[in-house]
């Protein structure tokens, strides 16, 4: 290597390549050029965190295939996407059921929010073990 540069890129003499893998010399090192494609996703919501979590700490082969086929982002977002909807879906089916309303946040406040926690709850626990922990 001359001047100045670290890296540079594999030149076709005396050096097989690979594999459809592209290759550098950083100093007396063959280094994998490897990049990611950039996607502009938005922030991950709670349910999307959860799911990458649990993948990391307990589905290890799924969680280093999703990561090293660029999949792992879309998957995290797809199924954050699916359990906020899944929310307010039940969410609100259960408001209905139970009898929760207006009427009754005004009438006494302190109920309905207890009822709106547990509810939230219940909900949350089945969006839980269908989505997140599956």
């Amino acid at each position: 290597m001359s001047g100045g540069q670290i890296c540079g890129k594999l030149k076709a003499k005396g050096v097989k390549r690979m594999s459809k893998l592209r290759y550098m010399w950083c100093g007396d090192y063959l280094i994998p050029d490897l990049t990611l494609n950039a996607k502009d996703y938005p922030p991950l919501g709670k349910y999307g965190r959860m799911r990458g979590q649990y993948l990391r700490e307990h589905r290890h082969l799924l969680y280093s295939t999703m990561l090293l086929g660029d999949r792992l982002d879309e998957h995290l977002h797809e199924i954050d996407a699916a359990a906020q909807k899944r929310m307010d879906q039940m969410m609100r089916q259960m408001v209905e059921t139970a009898g929760v309303t207006e009427e009754l946040k005004a009438h006494d406040p302190m109920h309905w929010v207890g009822e709106m926690n547990a509810i939230k709850a219940q909900a949350e626990e089945m969006v839980f073990e269908e989505l997140i922990y599956s």
